[in-house]
């Protein structure tokens, strides 16, 4: 099989900026990513973002079965060239967010993980849209730029910590399980990357209303330097004892931060914002 460079030199193709077009040929980091994904021979994986396959490939060879989603037409020779032994991967050349999920989720036809390599811009869409969706969704894989990273997978009362934090808080749980140089893509980019893996636990909350949450969320982080009670009033207008009482209510201090609050808390913060309507 010729390598990365080989490939892209033979077809001529120059890769797009609009696209996030870094691609890994790292082989020993490839095996790495599938191998702490915990990628089975039971496994189903949907692949964001094939690029020019080498990932995808070496996820053939371990799950069950691999359905792709690459934006990029120009790049059907190549895949086709890096997957040609592999009866088990089908690739769709098709943006993913103008794909419903029900269709996507058909077309995988039972139980998934999600692995993708994902420029900057579509990180928390994508995260988002499939944490808070998907049906049959049981973990995600992701590489993303180091400091979104270590954003995704923070502890509250960190600059880091935000509202995608806690998004994902409410539905599992995040951590880095590989720092990846730059040097390891082709072209290599300006930032070095990490993977992050996040396990979901859909009854983590059984019983609450996640998307009451979430606009408790939105309101708290909507100026992230103020306190959480300045936000309480300016989100709901509320009058702040209303907004203190609120806070009190869920054992919450008057002078914390959205940051210094755990997803329990917010739940919480949740419910008696709900009670107090």
């Amino acid at each position: 099989m010729e390598n990365l460079r080989q490939i892209l030199a033979k077809y001529n193709l120059s890769l797009k900026k609009a696209f996030g077009q870094n691609f890994l040929s790292d082989q020993a980091l490839l095996s790495e990513i599938v191998e702490k994904a915990q990628v089975s021979s039971d496994d189903i994986v949907l692949e964001i973002g094939c690029g020019a396959g080498a990932l995808t490939r070496e996820l053939a060879r371990t799950a069950k079965k691999v359905v792709g989603y690459e934006i990029d037409t120009r790049l059907k020779p190549i895949l086709h060239d890096m997957l040609e032994d592999f009866n088990n991967v089908e690739i769709v050349f098709s943006d993913v967010m103008k794909v419903s999920l029900e269709e996507i989720e058909k077309k995988l036809g039972g139980e998934y993980i999600l692995v993708a390599n994902l420029p900057y811009y579509i990180t928390t869409p994508i995260i988002m849209r499939f944490l808070e969706n998907a049906k049959n969704i049981k973990g995600m894989v992701i590489m993303v730029q180091e400091e979104v990273a270590y954003r995704l997978a923070s502890k509250n009362s960190t600059s880091d910590y935000g509202a995608i934090t806690v998004g994902i808080n409410l539905r599992g749980s995040a951590e880095v399980i590989i720092n990846v140089g730059r040097e390891k893509f082709t072209p290599p980019p300006n930032v070095d990357s990490a993977v992050v893996k996040i396990t979901i636990d859909k009854d983590k909350f059984g019983g609450v209303d996640l998307a009451k949450v979430r606009d408790v969320v939105r309101v708290a982080f909507s100026s992230r330097r103020k306190m959480l009670v300045n936000n309480l009033m300016n989100g709901y207008k509320i009058p702040r004892v209303k907004a203190e009482n609120i806070l009190t209510s869920a054992g919450i201090e008057l002078t914390v931060r959205a940051e210094n609050l755990t997803a329990e808390q917010f739940v919480e913060l949740s419910k008696v914002i709900d009670k107090k309507d």
